[in-house]
């Protein structure tokens, strides 16, 4: 039976994930509805497990479309899922999401229900962030993804794109449990970069991430963005060793964290670059606000140190609550 929606009371904009209460983001939402003047809005979340049947994802989608005061949503974990369960239901498809046959934010534009993929603009924000410019130029090496999802495919098409020239890695690795993932970055990598090798590895557990990741040259990416950690407990390695002066980037933000917690340990004796999911998170969030409230919502400078600040303050008022 279709899960009831209770039709919205004032413009909501809505969070589709897994466990999005525990999310800072129903804190921060809030307080950047304020410094953005929004006007009256909420948030609401509605989770679905991982890989939820298509008939749930259908009806969130049908609801948001047909609610006259549901702005939008941001869809996190169930990207790929929603976007082939409801496809037949958007009337405007971005470049980004048919490419990458994923969506990670839905608005309405006079009375047009939009998908687009916004993890290519989020993602490439965040790296462009903590990567030193030249950074594969100078030092090459390899980036390795753990987890094929849309997340992977947006970092993929970031970091190779031909503009950035020298400044691109030598070789991208994508891990993942799920073969049918796989098989569709297969089937988009002519269209992502021919001329950058990619080896696409499914695994059966996290040994074989770690066989992966001890062959890796110094400087190399190693990121986390299998969900583990976060949606689900543990991580995608078991006994890693990683590659020296390389950077781990843990996509979460929230959870028990393992994944960080394991380069953490290895920081020093490693040389390692370590980095969190928390400006990711920020500006995944504030792409989608922007398309779907319709302002503008920076990128860098002082207004975006200001929403940093606003969040950092409303995540640890609710950790010392």
């Amino acid at each position: 039976m279709s899960r009831a929606y209770p039709p919205a009371e004032r413009p909501t904009f809505y969070f589709i994930g897994v466990t999005t209460g525990q999310s800072s983001i129903m804190r921060v939402f809030p307080e950047w509805a304020r410094y953005l003047e929004l006007g009256a809005c909420e948030i609401r979340g509605i989770d679905f497990p991982v890989g939820a049947e298509p008939g749930a994802y259908r009806a969130a989608v049908e609801f948001i479309r047909d609610d006259p005061l549901s702005l939008g949503a941001l869809v996190t974990t169930h990207k790929i899922d929603l976007f082939n369960a409801a496809r037949d239901l958007f009337d405007e498809i971005d470049p980004h999401a048919a490419l990458m046959g994923e969506t990670s934010c839905l608005s309405k534009r006079d009375g047009r229900l939009v998908c687009h993929a916004k993890d290519p603009i989020s993602s490439g924000l965040a790296l462009d962030g903590f990567l030193a410019a030249g950074h594969f130029a100078e030092q090459p090496s390899s980036v390795f993804i753990m987890g094929a999802g849309g997340s992977a495919m947006a970092m993929t098409w970031h970091l190779t794109r031909p503009d950035r020239g020298r400044d691109r890695p030598r070789k991208i690795i994508i891990s993942n449990l799920d073969r049918p993932r796989l098989a569709h970055i297969e089937s988009i990598r002519e269209q992502l970069n021919p001329d950058i090798p990619m080896r696409l590895v499914a695994i059966d557990g996290p040994d074989t991430n770690d066989r992966i990741l001890a062959d890796l040259p110094p400087g190399s990416l190693v990121v986390n963005a299998t969900g583990l950690g976060k949606d689900a407990p543990g991580s995608p390695l078991a006994a890693p060793s990683f590659p020296e002066r390389g950077i781990a980037w843990e996509l979460n933000y929230r959870g028990d964290l393992q994944f960080l917690e394991q380069a953490r340990a290895q920081r020093q004796a490693r040389d390692l670059q370590v980095v969190d999911g928390w400006t990711y998170f920020i500006h995944g969030w504030s792409c989608v606000i922007a398309e779907v409230f319709g302002v503008e919502v920076p990128s860098r400078g002082p207004a975006f140190e200001d929403m940093s600040n606003i969040a950092q303050r409303a995540r640890h008022a609710a950790a010392t609550s």
